[in-house]
């Protein structure tokens, strides 16, 4: 099985991710005070892929197993409550 390199884009709010078709494999999410919601949709208004709650003042490693999500348009970052920043690493 080929291997795919693996891309990191950081965002800072809601909004297109801004990476194309992807296969999200892990998230980096930085939570400010109060607990946090990340909420990432297949495109802007598509089916939800992820829907995550952390604790509050922390950062998070979120790995995604075997071949991760696959967003056939640009993941969406539709909610993030709290969340200061979150890295995507994608394929």
């Amino acid at each position: 099985m080929p291997l795919s390199d693996i891309k990191a884009k950081r965002v800072t709010g809601t909004g297109a991710v801004e990476i194309g078709r992807a296969r999200i494999r892990q998230l980096q999410v930085l939570v400010g005070a109060g607990a946090g919601r990340l909420t990432i949709t297949d495109g802007d208004g598509g089916e939800t892929v992820l829907d995550l709650d952390f604790a509050q003042s922390d950062t998070h490693s979120v790995n995604i197993p075997d071949n991760g999500v696959l967003c056939t348009v640009d993941p969406f970052i539709s909610v993030a409550t709290n969340v200061s920043a979150v890295t995507v690493f994608h394929s």
